[in-house]
């Protein structure tokens, strides 16, 4: 007796659709925050390479030092190498402070995503990019 075959009911992640996913969750939560914070500076940032500065531009604290966010859109956690991510783009842009913007699973609304930094960025945003 065969056993049949039960295709699997997700379709696994292959690099283009880890982009594409990559992509929108980025254009979704710029258009969020531009939104919230009434500020139509804050877009998608285009890609820079190697000297990488973060995947959402023109985001600025309340005395206006810049914020550098890089986005991800996965199910596997890494946070240590991702604030290590948004340090260096932090200092490859100059920003004052640098920020992990991560999914929550389960919901798509740009509200509930996550943001992870470390509490040095925190008590530095707390005060506005001065310390």
């Amino acid at each position: 007796m065969s056993v049949p075959i039960i295709p699997d009911p997700k379709p696994r992640r292959n690099r283009a659709s880890a982009k594409k996913a990559g992509t929108a969750f980025e254009r979704r939560q710029a258009d969020y925050l531009a939104d919230v914070l009434n500020d139509d500076r804050i877009d998608r940032r285009v890609k820079t390479g190697a000297a990488d500065k973060g995947d959402i531009a023109g985001v600025r604290t309340v005395n206006g030092a810049r914020v550098v966010i890089e986005c991800k859109d996965t199910a596997t956690l890494s946070l240590p190498a991702w604030l290590r991510e948004a340090e260096a783009e932090r200092l490859n842009d100059g920003a004052r402070i640098g920020v992990v913007m991560h999914k929550r699973r389960g919901t798509a609304d740009p509200a509930e995503q996550y943001v992870t930094m470390t509490a040095a960025t925190f008590a530095l945003l707390l005060k506005g990019g001065t310390l």
